[in-house]
């Protein structure tokens, strides 16, 4: 896979190592040519000169024949910027955007790029799953798929403690995938009995999140 990554700070830097350690062929974008020289024998010669927002940089690079353009400046208009001319003017098939400011999100969405990482709110998500008295964490996020997966805590006040997953009233395109009790993972069945305290993670139509919610209470 030929993958064109711009932006050479930690992030871009350290996934060209790994990417070219996989074996894919990979070339690396950087504007600021103290960070260029500083990269460029690091990584054998894989990092061009230039500024990734520019055509003639992208058709230097190769981005015709990309399978992947990762852009993970520290700009975000850049990284929109990119990402649309890859996809829009090269047909680039499968893009990857970095979002520095979690409110930015809502720009990458309205322009329809995606996926769109950010540290940010992984870590607030990390944070979420981390406080004992969450209610509803999303762990993981498929947009385009349509589908995403959340971890719920089963309170004392519940609806659902004490209750048989066949007893309870699942909505439709909602499945349990797991229960997590004292540290301890398993696979439910129709008998299983939900205890308090217990995490439950279920992959589910996001447009059911909230009729799930009420079923747990959370």
């Amino acid at each position: 896979m030929y993958v064109v990554v711009i932006g050479a700070g930690k992030v871009g830097f350290n996934l060209t190592r790994e990417l070219v350690g996989q074996g894919h062929e990979v070339t690396l974008i950087e504007s600021n040519r103290h960070r260029y020289l500083g990269v460029e024998q690091l990584l054998e010669h894989r990092v061009l000169y230039g500024d990734g927002s520019e055509l003639w940089v992208l058709e230097r690079a190769g981005i015709e024949r990309a399978d992947l353009v990762i852009a993970v400046t520290g700009d975000d208009e850049d990284n929109i910027l990119i990402c649309q001319v890859a996809r829009d003017k090269y047909g680039v098939g499968r893009i990857i955007a970095r979002a520095n400011n979690p409110n930015n999100r809502q720009h990458f969405d309205l322009l329809g790029i995606k996926p769109v990482v950010s540290a940010t709110d992984a870590i607030l998500r990390l944070l979420e799953h981390e406080v004992p008295q969450r209610s509803l964490v999303r762990l993981l996020d498929l947009e385009a798929e349509e589908i995403e997966i959340v971890e719920m805590r089963v309170g004392e006040n519940s609806p659902v403690a004490g209750r048989t997953i066949a007893e309870i009233e699942i909505p439709d395109h909602t499945l349990l995938i797991s229960i997590i009790r004292s540290g301890h993972g398993f696979v439910p069945n129709a008998d299983s009995k939900l205890q308090v305290d217990d995490d439950v993670l279920a992959v589910l139509d996001p447009e059911r999140e909230e009729e799930l919610r009420r079923v747990f209470g959370a």
